[in-house]
């Protein structure tokens, strides 16, 4: 991985200057970015200390920054309206600051209850990660804060640091339980590869993404989900019920062959979750065998099987994520399945290059029968991770 850039090497002008300048009137010191991601397969595993395969999207979030001398952060964006936000750093806390700029803050948060001694700053955010489509948006946003700081602060944090960073301030300032799959996603990734990734211990390695013919197109329903409503937390808590009835750590630690005896032991509202986590944990090793083995196409049953299980086990799909999976499946692709957290969001579909086209009209025509809104799609290519752009 390589090293963050120093905050003292000249960079090439990058567009989102121009709007800092507009509404700060002065220049930044930088411009950093963090991408979304979508997530091959392991859904619901990570904050189980599971395994996950995520890759980053072209899509992201740009933070043009300048320090100040004072504890006063603005916080403007070019997305959201409203006029520039201001906070003092000293009164952060969770649940002081609501919006699009609880992520912003959230990360200054975590980076001083850590112990940095950082300040104030003016901040500019443009981003074209939709939000609230399963994207990780608020990870991209996070990430590219936390990168930006580390740079100008010299703090000195590893990419896997700063995850852990921006995850905390998820976590405890946002108040979304989440694991640590999306911002990890958001800085380790490379380009041209999945990251597999152990969520227990964050080891992790770059699998090489070689599709073959084949494409990776997202389809965003445009179904809006907010992590922070509950539902997410009460899934979380009902897994780790499930742990301490079977006597384990997490559900990590339930093997596949030891499945069937587990779920005779528990309630009944708990076997769908342990059933869901276990066989997520083995489609993301069977998922990994095969693109290092040379074959994409096998993804294409474990997507299926995924949404399968998230729909039926996790219940976390509605019905535009499963329209979107099962048309595109009858229009040809070879498998397709919800990605994110669930409750709404985008479903990725493994398809023929030629067939691009056609599966997603599919999908629009589909969409339109149902009277649902209209869904957005691109074909989705691995990128590089946070990193300084100018």
């Amino acid at each position: 991985m390589a090293e963050h850039t120093s905050p003292h090497e000249r960079h090439p002008e990058h567009p989102v200057t121009h709007h800092f300048q507009s509404v700060f009137g002065t220049e930044p010191e930088g411009v950093w970015a963090a991408p979304g991601r979508i997530n091959l397969i392991g859904e619901h595993t990570d904050y189980n200390d599971g395994f996950v395969l995520p890759l980053a999207i072209p899509q992201h979030t740009s933070v043009a920054v300048r320090r100040r001398s004072d504890d006063l952060l603005r916080l403007h964006s070019r997305q959201a309206d409203g006029p520039t936000v201001e906070l003092r750093v000293a009164d952060l806390a969770p649940g002081s600051v609501t919006g699009w700029a609880k992520y912003l803050a959230a990360v200054v948060w975590a980076l001083r209850e850590d112990g940095h001694l950082i300040g104030g700053a003016d901040l500019h955010i443009d981003s074209d990660v939709p939000a609230g489509a399963g994207l990780s948006s608020s990870a991209a946003l996070e990430c590219a804060v936390a990168t930006a700081y580390n740079d100008l602060n010299g703090l000195g944090l590893s990419r896997t640091e700063l995850a852990l960073v921006a995850q905390r301030a998820e976590n405890e300032f946002v108040g979304v339980p989440c694991g640590v799959m999306d911002q990890m996603a958001s800085m380790c990734c490379t380009a041209d590869a999945a990251l597999f990734l152990d969520t227990r211990d964050l080891g992790s390695r770059q699998v090489p993404l070689a599709l073959d013919g084949l494409r990776l197109l997202v389809i965003d329903t445009r179904v809006k989900h907010d992590l922070a409503d509950g539902a997410y937390a009460k899934l979380r808590a009902g897994c780790e019920r499930a742990a301490e009835a079977l006597g384990v750590l997490t559900l990590r630690d339930l093997p596949s062959s030891g499945l069937a005896e587990a779920l005779d032991r528990l309630p009944a509202e708990l076997r769908p979750l342990v059933r869901h986590v276990v066989t997520e944990n083995a489609r993301v090793e069977q998922a990994v065998a095969l693109l290092s083995a040379g074959d994409p196409a096998g993804l294409g049953p474990i997507l299926t099987a995924g949404h399968a299980s998230l729909r039926d086990d996790y219940r976390v799909s509605c019905p535009e994520t499963d329209l979107a999976a099962a048309t595109a499946e009858a229009a040809g692709a070879l498998g397709a399945r919800m990605t994110g957290g669930g409750f709404g969001g985008s479903v990725i579909a493994l398809v023929s290059e030629v067939m691009v086209g056609s599966v997603r009209e599919a999908v629009l025509s589909a969409f339109a029968r149902a009277g649902h809104r209209t869904p957005r799609t691109f074909v989705a290519t691995a990128s590089a991770g946070a990193r300084r752009l100018a």
